[in-house]
């Protein structure tokens, strides 16, 4: 099936990769930018015409962005809300952004319970997870075919803040030596822009009201990280191991893995793993290194 896509935030690292593979799958894609504002119900309502088979919207962050999406969604045969991992909490109220790391027992399903939702500023580390609950809600609760899908630490070409820089950074500078805290052994579950998008399709053939995790179907811990990016740029240096540090926190050192079984079950096929999926950022990185290199001159 194809059909007529509207991506609200069609410009950003997970509206890119949605669109290019939606296109390739020979749907009709509009992508709008900066063009639409997300928070005017008119331009909204102008992008969306008189409907689509499916709506994405990449940027509902807060109750009152899933309330201007509704209008929306109602002419639409499936809609996908991009969330976060950030909404779940540990039995001690501890989440992604919280000053300490939660802790649980095993990769988190959707039935993990969730922060409370919160109606408040949306984009400081304590209100960004609840205010996704409550925008979470407000399109659950509608009864409409809504797929929230929650990632963790999305990754790919483009992306404006690629954590991959920590390790890329060092080996471009010729260092001989890596240092990792606890001993390299920290996992926040990854997801590459490319899963998510095929994910995105899947849900668009199977409209339904649902809560998916979206992760890459393997979850490196620091150290092999360190290894599949250094494998790339066919660098070798000597690993240090400590077990407690400051140095070394890298970025990936503290989080949790995700149980993405729900999303299997749907029929998504993965595009790759984290060390297949992360070849074109660190291809970019390495461009825009030598860029900055050459303007140096």
């Amino acid at each position: 099936m194809s059909g007529r896509a509207l991506i609200l935030g069609g410009t950003g690292l997970i509206g890119r990769a949605a669109a290019r593979r939606l296109r390739q799958a020979g749907w009709t894609v509009d992508a709008p930018g900066r063009e639409v504002d997300r928070g005017d119900p008119g331009a909204l309502a102008a992008a969306m015409g008189d409907g689509a088979d499916l709506l994405v919207d990449t940027l509902c962050y807060s109750a009152a962005d899933a309330r201007t999406l509704l209008p929306l969604a109602r002419k639409a045969r499936s809609v996908v809300m991009i969330s976060a991992k950030a909404v779940y909490a540990d039995s001690a109220g501890r989440h992604a952004n919280s000053e300490q790391a939660p802790r649980f027992d095993g990769p988190v399903t959707e039935d993990q319970p969730t922060l409370a939702p919160l109606d408040s500023d949306p984009f400081t580390r304590s209100g960004y997870g609840p205010n996704k609950v409550a925008a979470e809600r407000t399109l659950l609760d509608s009864g409409l075919p809504v797929t929230v899908l929650r990632p963790s630490k999305v990754h790919g070409p483009g992306n404006k803040r690629p954590l991959e820089s920590y390790f890329v950074d060092r080996i471009l500078a010729g260092h001989k030596v890596v240092v990792l805290a606890a001993r390299g052994e920290g996992v926040d579950h990854p997801t590459a822009a490319a899963n998510l998008a095929a994910l995105i399709e899947t849900a668009a053939l199977n409209p339904g009201a649902r809560v998916l995790n979206a992760a890459d179907p393997d979850a490196p811990n620091g150290l092999e990280i360190s290894r599949i990016i250094a494998d790339h740029f066919g660098h070798r240096w000597h690993e240090i191991l400590l077990d407690h540090s400051e140095a070394g926190l890298h970025p990936w050192r503290r989080g949790f893995v995700l149980d993405t079984t729900a999303a299997t079950r749907l029929g998504h096929q993965p595009v790759g793993d984290y060390a297949s999926t992360v070849q074109e950022t660190l291809r970019d990185l390495a461009s825009s290194h030598s860029w900055q290199d050459r303007s140096r001159e």
